[in-house]
């Protein structure tokens, strides 16, 4: 009788959750491309190493940033999360915040003098934890109501936190242009949100020879396009933003020989842990792009050849 009544719950939380996330969804539109994109297969790209630089190999790494002359991270692993700043040259953490063990780091972005982090609440295993684990939406639908905040705004100097705030759904990956914050959710659409109100402008879906690109995660903007690990791979897509079009990736397996000692999973946390390519941070100044991983010992500048 208790497994009936779990179940029924369960199926109680998944409908209220369909109703609350329609109407989260409505009037959000999703873009159209300025011209129909033409399908055809992005090109593999060539990068030169710049530079390397050491890297926390204990840091779940989950956004990245340059800004200001240093390295901004933000680290995801369960009950040890924070966000850090980061000496590039040295890999050496000048300044850092834990967060609260409710919540994970992901994504991360700099706007006008703020830190904006992505921080979904952390949950236990129970029949809960089932829906959230299929469906990328329940627990951003069941956010604002239950108060699972899944947003957090620092001082950029102090990294006091400011405020918090919640959006639907919860967040992978978070960058901007210079209008709108851009976000993933490991789906194959990019999010656009207001950068005052969080509220969502639009989105657009991720293609690749006509085919949707899934498991967006950590995001960069660079250079007008927008850059995207790949979840659970060492690629990066290339994304023209307004049409969605894939224009280009990047294999950084080849730096894995350079990763010395290999970068470990960690241990509990499956997929989740695996020590894989994450983080993309550009330095617009000086015109570098830099890269590193999950638990990854070393952090490398590349350069894309023409």
């Amino acid at each position: 009788m208790p497994r009936l009544f779990s179940w029924l719950a369960i199926a109680a939380l998944v409908a209220v959750g369909a109703i609350v996330l329609l109407l989260n969804l409505k009037g959000t539109p999703t873009r159209e491309p300025p011209a129909p994109v033409v399908p055809k297969p992005a090109p593999l790209r060539k990068f030169d190493i710049v530079a390397e630089y050491p890297h926390d190999p204990n840091a779940l790494t989950q956004g990245l940033i340059y800004a200001g002359g240093f390295l901004y991270e933000s680290t995801g692993r369960e009950g040890q999360s924070s966000i850090r700043k980061v000496e590039l040259k040295t890999g050496r953490v000048v300044q850092r915040r834990d967060m609260d063990n409710r919540f994970l780091g992901e994504g991360l972005t700099e706007w006008r003098g703020q830190l904006i982090q992505l921080t979904p609440p952390r949950t236990k295993p129970d029949p809960f934890r089932w829906m959230i684990e299929n469906s990328d939406f329940m627990i951003a639908s069941f956010g604002h109501y239950l108060n699972l905040d899944n947003g957090v705004r620092y001082d950029f100097n102090s990294l006091e936190p400011k405020s918090r705030f919640h959006f639907v759904p919860d967040g992978w990956g978070l960058t901007h242009d210079d209008r709108e914050l851009i976000k993933s959710d490991g789906t194959s659409m990019l999010r656009f949100l207001n950068p005052d109100t969080m509220k969502w402008q639009g989105q657009i879906g991720v293609t690749d020879n006509g085919k949707g690109i899934r498991w967006l995660n950590e995001l960069e903007f660079v250079n007008g396009k927008v850059y995207a690990n790949i979840w659970q791979q060492d690629r990066i897509a290339i994304i023209q933003p307004n049409s969605g079009e894939v224009t280009g990736w990047l294999d950084l397996s080849e730096l894995r020989p350079r990763l010395v000692p290999p970068p470990q999973d960690v241990e509990g946390l499956g997929a989740y842990g695996k020590a894989v390519a994450n983080g993309i941070a550009y330095d617009a100044a000086e015109d570098r792009l830099f890269v590193t991983g999950k638990n990854w010992p070393r952090l490398f500048e590349i350069r894309l050849r023409n």
